[in-house]
């Protein structure tokens, strides 16, 4: 297991504690305090907790080495344990929608005062987790652990919704009890946004999406900074997990002995390596150079 497969598990696993305590707080706070924009925040947060350990799952089966039943690997796990996580979003907004919408038309008492003190502890934890996962997310190049980021800043908006509404409640006085149930609504939509955006990215790893243009423009200067190297040509690039998966042709001199274009194409794979900072798996065809002839293509 490599050490950013190891940050990205302890990163999640921090979480994951995290949650485990907000979603007690809320689910409390919210029954004794008659407010159902803090339960339908509990039940993100609970959400959240499940989500970390799938992506925790996730992680650990895509640092599994290749072997004879996945030749390539396992790192398609980390994108599946993404698309979960993004599809949970989905689940926990429909779920909040029609328990609110439920509230909405049943009248109820306004929400306690002291449910906005929980709610502004909340909004501050999350946020700030929420900051420190992305952070790790995105140095990793981990989709997993970008998905479970995006749950901590689902969880922070329907904290600040719910906040919102029950300040309404709380200051419009009688008439304007279900202020935090419509606030509940308004979260939901943010939160199915959010997971779709999670599933989409998600779906294009599992998918072999190129990545970003700066990642094969890297590959392919680095290739063709190589001395005596001529040409490259059908470069494809496929994310996996934490790494990369390179298939590129390069073209050298045709009269080079197979033995030179075997040690050639062990430095273009070196090369690759080290300009992508990352795990990477290589795969180059050697090819006699041909010019292109005058008046082609």
């Amino acid at each position: 297991m490599t050490e950013e497969i190891r940050r990205g598990i302890r990163t999640t696993l921090v979480g994951l504690l995290i949650n485990m305590v907000l979603a007690i707080v809320k689910l409390v706070a919210g029954i004794l305090g008659t407010s159902y924009a803090l339960i339908a925040d509990a039940i993100e947060s609970t959400a959240d907790v499940f989500s970390s350990l799938i992506v925790w799952t996730g992680l650990r089966i895509a640092a599994r080495s290749a072997d004879e039943s996945y030749p390539f690997g396992y790192g398609k796990a980390e994108a599946l344990a993404a698309a979960t996580v993004g599809l949970m979003l989905i689940g926990a907004a429909i779920v909040i929608t029609i328990e609110a919408t439920r509230e909405i038309i049943t009248p109820h008492h306004a929400p306690a005062p002291f449910t906005l003190l929980v709610l502004v502890g909340v909004v501050l934890v999350k946020e700030l987790l929420f900051r420190r996962v992305l952070h790790v997310g995105e140095e990793l190049e981990s989709t997993a652990v970008t998905a479970d980021a995006w749950h901590h800043r689902s969880d922070a908006i329907t904290s600040a919704a719910a906040f919102v509404g029950i300040s309404i409640a709380l200051v419009g006085g009688p008439g304007w009890e279900s202020a935090d149930d419509w606030a509940a609504l308004v979260a939901a939509i943010v939160i199915v946004l959010n997971g779709l955006g999670v599933l989409r990215k998600a779906v294009a790893d599992l998918m072999d999406r190129a990545p970003d243009a700066h990642i094969v423009e890297r590959v392919e200067s680095a290739a063709r900074a190589v001395p005596t190297v001529l040409a490259t040509e059908k470069l494809k690039i496929r994310k996996t997990g934490l790494s990369y998966h390179v298939d590129i042709h390069v073209q050298t001199d045709p009269g080079m002995s197979l033995h030179d274009a075997h040690v050639l194409s062990g430095r273009v794979k070196g090369a690759i390596r080290e300009a992508v900072s990352r795990p990477t798996e290589v795969l180059v065809h050697m090819e006699p150079y041909e010019p292109a002839r005058p008046g082609t293509g």
